[in-house]
């Protein structure tokens, strides 16, 4: 099958990494439709990795995006933020000053651009060069698009109310969007007919639709003068970042793709195990799909190293808080997915105490560190012998422990200032909020049986 995208699937899934047991299916997705995809024992411990640089607070008087200080097209676009993207639109309200109003922008041009690709009923022959040159319309003041049947169609409908506040944000800012969108639409069509066969084209693919997102945020980051330079200079940090959270949902929602017709597990892997993907669920193939499970979470987990030194650069608080959350729900879900069976039977999910807990310890580089190697030692304790990847997995844990915390790895998770305790509380009520919700809203859907 061809590849389609998830181009924006990283920024609207970024606290939904534990979804309900049935879960409403995306804009675009329709069931019986065949739609374009997307999607050694370690040693002693090690010694205590350098001092990381210390986050600088939020503001304590900063408020979340006063919707009344805001201009009608700002107050329009943060509406249709919070339409396309609950648990986004609360992350990002939370981020400090200008870049708050950046990061808003950034989301909803590539939702748009995401909108178009997800579009059936947009011919190839149109859609193709439809987004390639996507990016040239935020300067194109009168350019939408009304002939769109997805649900989020609005951001294309009302296209110049978003490309007029990109106008108005930064020239730093324009530039970095603008290039982000390029590359993205590009990435989009090289993959709307392309099969995912190997690792490397895995790779590829979870960059245009994950890492470019990450390579983009930094740069915005950057631009703001809230983190230093080398933030968004260091492109294969910010990479792994996306790739890290892609692969995740990738590995997790197995059988959620499997049953729509979707197929994103690269075939270099899973032909070693099956003829087809869609056989590791048959009961009788458990072992071996269990056994390519393993193989990829690995895979995934080479990207842990990358996350945990971004994160030592960041200093500020709010976008410490906006990176974090989303790295250490993930750790918790493959942790949670390893060597597990109910991957290819159902949905594994992290309970939402655990998710609220996770959001709240996640506030400084040292809890962080700590988390992650918490997971990565309950992977570590899973590992069968005999399972065909255990060499490289045991490897790859070592290069995280070597960056975690040694000894007692929980400790540093208890001594937070009131300013980072404030920040957790606001962030875990507002995920809290969100996961309740979310929860509604799957009863919503499954009582209407329809998408």
């Amino acid at each position: 099958m061809a590849a389609g995208s998830r181009a924006v699937s990283v920024l609207r899934r970024t606290l939904t990494l534990s979804p309900p047991r049935n879960p409403p299916r995306a804009a675009g997705r329709r069931r019986g439709q065949q739609r374009q995809q997307h999607r050694g024992a370690p040693g002693a411990p090690p010694a205590p990795p350098p001092a990381a640089p210390r986050i600088q607070p939020a503001p304590r008087s900063a408020p979340l995006c006063p919707q009344d200080s805001l201009g009608c097209g700002l107050r329009t676009c943060y509406r249709y933020l919070n339409q396309t993207s609950r648990s986004f639109a609360a992350v990002i309200q939370a981020l400090d000053g200008e870049l708050r109003h950046a990061v808003c922008i950034f989301y909803l041009v590539l939702r748009a651009l995401d909108t178009v690709e997800d579009d059936m009923s947009i011919p190839l022959d149109v859609k193709v060069p439809m987004l390639q040159e996507f990016h040239s319309h935020l300067y194109q003041p009168d350019w939408k698009f009304t002939e769109s049947k997805e649900k989020d169609r609005q951001v294309l409908e009302d296209f110049p109310t978003i490309s007029m506040e990109f106008r108005n944000l930064s020239k730093v800012y324009q530039d970095v969007i603008s290039d982000i969108c390029h590359k993205m639409g590009v990435g989009m069509a090289e993959f709307l007919e392309k099969k995912v066969d190997s690792q490397n084209e895995w790779d590829k693919y979870c960059h245009y639709v994950a890492g470019l997102v990450g390579i983009g945020l930094s740069r915005l980051f950057s631009a703001s003068e809230l983190e230093d330079s080398i933030v968004g200079q260091d492109t294969d940090l910010a990479n792994s970042m996306g790739l890290f959270l892609q692969k995740t949902n990738i590995i997790r929602d197995y059988l959620e793709d499997q049953l729509e017709g979707r197929e994103f597990w690269p075939r270099e892997v899973w032909s070693r195990y099956a003829k087809k993907l869609s056989d590791l669920a048959k009961p009788e193939n458990i072992d071996v799909a269990v056994q390519c499970l393993n193989e990829l979470i690995t895979n995934a987990l080479h990207h842990v190293p990358d996350v945990i030194t971004y994160l030592s650069r960041l200093k500020n608080q709010s976008v410490f808080n906006f990176c974090a959350i989303p790295q250490v729900m993930a750790i918790a879900t493959l942790a949670a997915c390893y060597n597990n069976q109910q991957v290819f039977r159902g949905v594994v999910k992290i309970r939402k105490g655990q998710a609220v807990t996770l959001m709240m310890d996640a506030t400084n580089i040292q809890a962080v560190k700590a988390i992650m190697y918490q997971y990565v030692e309950e992977i570590y304790q899973k590992i069968p012998s005999t399972d065909p990847s255990s060499n490289k997995t045991q490897q790859v844990i070592a290069s995280i422990r070597a960056m975690s915390l040694p000894g007692s790895p929980m400790a540093s998770r208890h001594h937070y200032s009131p300013i980072y305790l404030s920040c957790a509380m606001l962030l875990a009520a507002l995920s809290w909020q969100y996961l309740s919700t979310l929860s509604k809203a799957t009863e919503e859907y499954m009582q209407a049986g329809d998408n």
